[in-house]
């Protein structure tokens, strides 16, 4: 019964763990929430949850904490963590069989999220939030596409009330929404301000579209630029971002039409196979030169590149087919 009861916590708090996945019965790997985990790579993740006898625990490969699930929730959020205490201890019942783990939910959903939240366009200049744009470069005629949500996760568990729970402990993030190229909503991004984790959370509202962002501004008649994260396509014309997972592209686009630019990270495997990966499709691919040591394109615009010297210097260092090979084969070993 206590591992039942484990299983069913550990499900109900698993959207607030970054790149969550079940690798077998009884063990799951995620980012840690304590450390943040590997600051050098988003994509690793070394926290995992793990059985001994009938109890899970918790323990971070990379800053080594250990702990209990008990203290975990209690750590994530004492609201759960409570409700945890009282069914774990009431009086046993019979035996219950495994919960399933779906991450996959289509929950109910309106169309007007948005109106629960504010607009940057719309707070005053001095406002944090705003400042925190700013402070990016953010191009302005984007700022009423982009929203501030107070406290993120109640405004969550209203969109999907099974997904994510309301915690005394929420706090704001920059709202992102993704629109289809018929300007519908289909996914929010809530982007974390400071430290909180995960970085980004990602609302999907219908599970049988990618998660891309900008459909409603490409132009399938030009060349379309791809890059990782929504913020870094606010830069460039004609760009989507594939929004930290692989993206397919409609077999119809002409593969030569597109230049894909990756973060800055030539000692990420997973970067780096997905690099190779777009090379044989026979795309573009932009290659960071050696003598940028930033991670992504806003980083590059916050040193004082303009537009324009953007553009050239993702000309100038873009490739395909062998000659991009021989630069990547240069790149992973700088």
């Amino acid at each position: 019964m206590s591992s039942y009861i484990d299983l069913k916590f550990i499900n109900e708090i698993s959207a607030r763990l970054g790149h969550f996945k079940k690798k077998g019965d009884y063990l799951f790997n995620f980012r840690c929430p304590h450390c943040g985990d590997s600051q050098k790579s988003k994509l690793k993740s070394r926290g995992y949850f793990y059985r001994v006898k009938n109890d899970m625990f918790f323990k971070c490969h990379n800053c080594g904490m250990g702990q209990n699930l008990a203290n975990f929730l209690k750590f994530i959020d004492p609201k759960v963590y409570e409700q945890y205490l009282l069914e774990r201890y009431k009086t046993a019942s019979p035996a219950t069989p495994k919960p399933e783990f779906k991450y996959d939910f289509k929950p109910d959903i309106k169309d007007d999220f948005i109106s629960d939240l504010t607009k940057i366009a719309d707070l005053d200049k001095e406002h944090p939030a705003r400042k925190v744009v700013e402070k990016r470069l953010i191009p302005e005629k984007f700022y009423d596409k982009l929203y501030l949500c107070n406290k993120f996760y109640s405004w969550a568990h209203k969109i999907a009330p099974r997904k994510y729970n309301t915690s005394k402990y929420d706090h704001p993030r920059l709202v992102i929404p993704f629109y289809d190229e018929q300007g519908k909503v289909f996914a929010y991004q809530g982007r974390a301000f400071g430290n909180e984790t995960p970085k980004y959370v990602t609302i999907k509202l219908d599970e049988n579209k990618q998660k891309i962002f900008g459909l409603e501004r490409v132009n399938y008649t030009q060349h379309i630029f791809v890059v990782e994260g929504p913020i870094d396509s606010l830069f460039l014309d004609n760009c989507i971002a594939a929004g930290g997972a692989d993206l397919t592209l409609d077999s119809k686009i002409d593969p030569s039409k597109v230049t894909y630019i990756f973060d800055n990270e030539p000692r990420n495997k997973e970067i780096v196979s997905r690099m190779e990966k777009i090379i044989e499709q026979g795309y573009n691919i932009f290659i960071w030169p050696n003598d940028i040591q930033l991670k992504d394109v806003n980083d590059l615009i916050m040193t004082g590149v303009t537009k324009v010297q953007l553009s050239e210097i993702i000309s100038i260092n873009t490739y395909s087919k062998l000659s991009a090979k021989q630069v990547l084969t240069n790149y992973r070993k700088a």
